[in-house]
């Protein structure tokens, strides 16, 4: 009963936090004439125009389509190589292959490691390989793989901790060793979680992909940036409908999956 009314009471500070800080957020603007400038009104009414009429030309659908590949493609290829590095770093950050005093120095590391990945965003990390290796695709593959890759790999040693222990000690009693009880034990029963959070990610990584379209990468997004520029605001849906395409694709394939895998 004290433990559920400490909850309770801390709930109730940090709501009365986050509403404070809110509320000060808001004070902070300056609500006045400057906050939409004076075209604003304008061009939210050709945006909301163009949307129910986008543009259908075969020249722009076929860009769209080629787009849409590009797009996919930077995420699918960002995403494989970021399940590699989490299924590595993943693994060693858990502590599950390791025993003894160097345990906690291995799953320090690694975990630190993890969070430096994570740690820097997406575009930022576009950035750094653009002015390293130019505008070339390895450019977005990496600088997908290198957030994602820290994101799912403490997302997976997490997991991997919380993995039921009756069902690794009967395997460790039948004789299994470390890469056994790995392959045998931890990763089948993190297996659904972790499919599911990885499709949820790579719905994430075609956004970024998108996103980091706008440095010159291709895609989507520079398509978007291009006719943004042009104001072209009915090419602008039309890449956008297709962005939300492909969004919904990969959720459909998560949940096909997901079926898959839950018995």
């Amino acid at each position: 009963m004290a433990r559920q009314f400490v909850k309770t009471h801390d709930r109730a500070i940090l709501t009365v936090i986050l509403v404070a800080a809110f509320a000060w957020s808001l004070s902070a603007v300056p609500w006045d004439s400057t906050v939409i400038h004076a075209g604003g009104k304008a061009a939210i009414l050709q945006m909301l125009k163009a949307m129910v009429r986008p543009d259908l030309s075969p020249e722009t659908l076929k860009l769209a389509l080629v787009s849409s590949w590009r797009t996919l493609a930077y995420a699918v290829a960002g995403m494989s190589l970021a399940i590699a590095i989490a299924l590595v770093f993943g693994v060693l950050a858990a502590g599950i292959l390791v025993t003894g005093r160097g345990r906690l120095a291995v799953m320090g590391f690694f975990r630190g490691v993890l969070g430096f990945m994570r740690a820097i965003h997406e575009l930022v990390w576009a950035w750094l390989f653009v002015a390293a290796t130019g505008l070339s695709p390895l450019t977005a593959v990496f600088a997908l793989a290198i957030p994602y890759g820290g994101t799912l790999g403490r997302i997976l040693a997490d997991m991997l901790n919380d993995v039921p222990p009756e069902p690794i000690r009967a395997l460790r009693a039948s004789g299994a060793g470390k890469l056994q009880l790995l392959f045998y034990g931890y990763l089948p029963m993190a297996m659904a979680d972790m499919t599911s959070y990885i499709m949820y990610r790579l719905e994430c990584a075609i956004r970024s992909a998108t996103i980091m379209s706008f440095v010159g990468l291709g895609g989507l997004g520079y398509q978007i940036h291009l006719s943004l520029q042009d104001l072209h605001y009915n090419q602008v849906w039309t890449f956008i409908f297709f962005l939300t395409a492909l969004v919904m694709l990969v959720d459909l394939w998560s949940n096909q999956l997901r079926r898959g895998l839950v018995p």
